[in-house]
C-alpha cells in the first residue's frame, strides 16, 4: 500500500470515514507518474503529526488525486519519547543513521556538531544540512507508513545540547562504559542517545557531557560505526519500552 503526506505544515481537512481527501502538488505528481497509483487503488495519506487516513482512490489526474476515507488513525505521541543526538560524520554515514532511525522510530534528531567531526555545517551549508536531514526522515517515515514524522532541529554544538535537552535523559554511547543499555533502568523522562563520529568523542567532551549529567552506556563488546550505533540502541529500547 503506497503512503504519502500532505505538504509540510497543511492539515487534514477530511478526517472521519466518508470524507474525501484531497491531494495536489509533488506528493500527487509522485504518485501518480512514478508509483502508478490508480483509481481503486489502496493508499494512507498522513499529515506528519499523527493521523493517517486510509481509503481507495475515487479521481486522479492533472497532477491530483482524491481518496475516500475508510479508515482513520489517530497515533498520539510516544512516551517516553526517543531522541537521537547524531554527530556530523563523513560520506553519508549520518544520513544512514537518520534513514534508520527514522524506520525504528525515533521521535526527534538532533545533528551533533561534535568536536571530532569531519564534517561541519557552517553558513548557508547549516540550513541545507537540516533540510537534508528533514527529508530524508520524512521519506524513511513514508516508507514505514508512520504517522509522525521525527523533527529535524538545528545543528548544535557540545556546549548548548544540555540546554536543548532539558528534562532530557542524556544517555552518551561509549564503548568503554561499564553499564550496558540493555540493563539500565528506565523512568518516565525522555531519552537522548548521543552517539559521536568516527574519531569517537572527545575527552573535554565527555568531561562536559558527565558534568551535565550525561550518562555513559555501552551496547556490547563490539564497536558500531556511527551509521549503525544509534539504530541500533533505537531498536534495543524500543523493544524494552515495548513498543515492538
Amino acid at each position: 500500500m503506497a503512503s504519502l503526506y500532505l505538504d509540510e505544515g497543511a492539515e487534514l481537512q477530511a478526517r472521519g470515514v466518508g470524507d474525501v481527501v484531497r491531494l495536489g502538488g509533488q506528493e500527487a505528481r509522485h504518485a501518480l507518474q512514478v508509483a502508478r497509483v490508480r483509481v481503486g487503488e489502496r493508499i494512507a495519506i498522513g499529515d506528519g503529526r499523527g493521523t493517517i487516513v486510509t481509503g481507495p482512490v475515487i479521481e486522479s489526474g492533472q497532477g491530483e488525486l482524491a481518496i475516500e476515507v475508510v479508515e482513520v488513525d489517530h497515533e498520539p505521541p510516544t512516551t517516553p519519547a526517543l531522541v537521537l543526538v547524531q554527530a556530523l560524520a563523513k560520506g553519508d554515514r549520518d544520513e544512514l543513521a537518520v534513514q534508520a532511525a527514522t524506520e525504528l522510530g525515533v521521535d526527534r534528531i538532533v545533528p551533533w556538531a561534535a568536536a571530532r567531526s569531519v564534517s561541519r555545517w557552517e553558513g548557508p551549508k547549516a540550513d541545507k544540512g537540516r533540510q537534508r536531514w528533514a527529508t530524508i526522515a520524512r521519506e524513511a517515515s513514508k516508507q514505514s507508513i508512520r504517522a509522525r514524522v521525527p523533527e529535524v532541529t538545528a545543528a548544535t554544538p557540545t556546549a548548548r545540547l544540555p540546554e536543548l535537552l532539558a528534562d532530557t535523559r542524556l544517555l552518551v554511547l561509549e564503548p568503554s562504559a561499564e553499564r550496558g543499555l540493555a540493563q539500565l533502568e528506565l523512568d518516565e523522562r525522555p531519552l537522548a542517545l548521543l552517539v559521536g563520529p568516527e574519531g569517537g568523542i572527545a575527552p573535554e567532551e565527555l568531561a562536559r557531557l558527565a558534568a551535565a549529567g550525561a550518562e555513559p552506556v555501552r551496547l556490547g563488546r563490539t564497536v558500531l560505526r556511527t551509521s549503525t550505533a544509534g539504530p541500533a540502541a533505537i531498536a534495543l529500547l524500543s523493544a524494552r519500552l515495548g513498543r515492538w
